[in-house]
């Protein structure tokens, strides 16, 4: 995919991630990918475009495996290229490779951030962790897909906890374990990435092996 297609596509090439219009793509993709509210919900429950309610075809296997594919690189928000680089490694692993894939995806930095109610959105989160709020091991970090491992400890900058989203955060935050492969001191503002998630904890309804079965042609 060269450039000028990634900016047509919405991409902003500078942050990696999809910022054009975004109910569109929840339409075409039948999915909410984004995790905002008015995404999850689409008042049109047909593709886009100007024939969109009265040609509605059905998908071939193929194209079901592309539509897989296109979820889950938007609702992580990676561009093409680091979605094949993240499906090369997880074939390198032992186990299966659709597995392999979504727990990789699920132990980025900005997923965790997320999920530990840090941030409302992955959108958010990777940008929070860019402009360096976040500690890992007190080190900053400002790599969104920064791989954490059994035992990291995400903490917010003590000089970015007063900040409103972060406040808003705690407010929001319900319980002491928001994922089970995750820990939580709401006090602290700091989360614990206890071990790698397995697979039936994810909860995003996704089919990783249509994805497999589309890079195995």
């Amino acid at each position: 995919m060269d450039v000028g297609h990634l900016k047509e596509e919405g991409y902003n090439l500078n942050m990696a991630r999809y910022t054009g219009p975004r109910a569109r793509v929840c339409r075409r993709l039948e999915f909410p990918v984004f995790e905002s509210p008015k995404f999850g919900n689409p008042r049109k429950n047909y593709p886009p475009g100007q024939h969109g309610n009265s040609r509605r075809r059905k998908l071939s296997n193929y194209g079901i495996q592309l539509r897989e594919k296109q979820r889950i690189k938007y609702l992580y928000g990676l561009l093409e290229r680091q979605f094949r680089n993240y499906f090369k490694k997880s074939q390198k692993k032992d186990g299966p490779t659709g597995e392999n894939l979504l727990i990789m995806l699920e132990s980025r930095l900005d997923n965790t951030i997320f999920r530990l109610g840090f941030a409302p959105t992955r959108r958010s989160a990777r940008q929070l962790v860019s402009h360096k709020h976040f500690l890992v091991n007190n080190r900053v970090v400002n790599i969104p897909s920064f791989q954490l491992r059994e035992g990291d400890i995400v903490t917010v900058r003590d000089k970015s906890k007063k900040m409103e989203i972060f406040q808003d955060s705690l407010r929001k935050i319900q319980g002491d374990n928001p994922m089970p492969w995750l820990g939580i001191d709401k006090a602290k503002l700091q989360g614990s990435f206890l071990s790698s998630p397995q697979r039936d904890e994810i909860v995003e309804p996704i089919n990783e092996q249509l994805v497999v079965e589309l890079y195995s042609k």
